[in-house]
């Protein structure tokens, strides 16, 4: 019941109460990534949703135009504080993660939850097993049980694990709890880079 209904009308509700307040920060942020660089505003990157579906994910531009896709032994995003593709402004949008705020659309839409597996990029499907495929049984979330325990420090391994356990849990008091990590995580600004 949660998962198949309440959850989407809850994701739709808070969706639409925030979606204003977005629109206001993004014209001062919008200022600041075309005033530093004068390229896209967002980053709009096709990314596996519910059931694998492909979907654009939009994000605000942290990286240079252009910037080369660069990973880590185990195919997770590289990731540092002293990473040449981060743009001045972009450095503060991943520190804080404001660049993720754009993604509220993407909950209005469906594409996505508040709470749920982050959505999976392009590029790794042939290595997923049985296994993995299953957080493909719930949205991904703008943050999610990975994301709250250990954000941006995971292996591509404990990030699976932590996806699948969420996708085998899901209920109101486990996106509360992750919630509640989530903001203490970003407040206290830990785990946002691995390298």
């Amino acid at each position: 019941m949660y998962n198949k209904i309440l959850k989407r009308l809850i994701d739709i509700v808070i969706s639409l109460m925030l979606i204003p307040l977005v629109l206001v920060l993004m014209i001062p942020i919008a200022l600041f990534i075309k005033l530093e660089d004068h390229g896209d505003v967002f980053y709009n990157a096709e990314r596996y949703g519910l059931n694998m579906r492909k979907f654009r994910m939009f994000k605000f531009r942290s990286m240079k135009m252009n910037a080369p896709d660069i990973r880590n032994a185990d195919g997770t995003t590289f990731n540092s504080e002293k990473d040449i593709r981060l743009t001045r402004i972009g450095s503060f949008l991943r520190k804080t993660s404001i660049d993720e705020l754009p993604q509220i659309l993407n909950v209005f839409l469906g594409d996505m939850s508040f709470v749920g597996p982050r959505p999976s990029p392009m590029g790794n499907e042939r290595t997923y097993t049985d296994f993995v495929k299953k957080k493909f049984d719930v949205r991904p979330g703008i943050t999610g049980y990975n994301q709250a325990l250990l954000r941006n420090s995971a292996t591509l391994e404990e990030r699976y694990k932590n996806d699948i356990y969420y996708a085998e849990n899901l209920s109101f008091l486990l996106d509360c709890k992750i919630i509640y990590m989530t903001l203490r995580s970003v407040l206290c600004r830990e785990n946002v880079y691995k390298n």
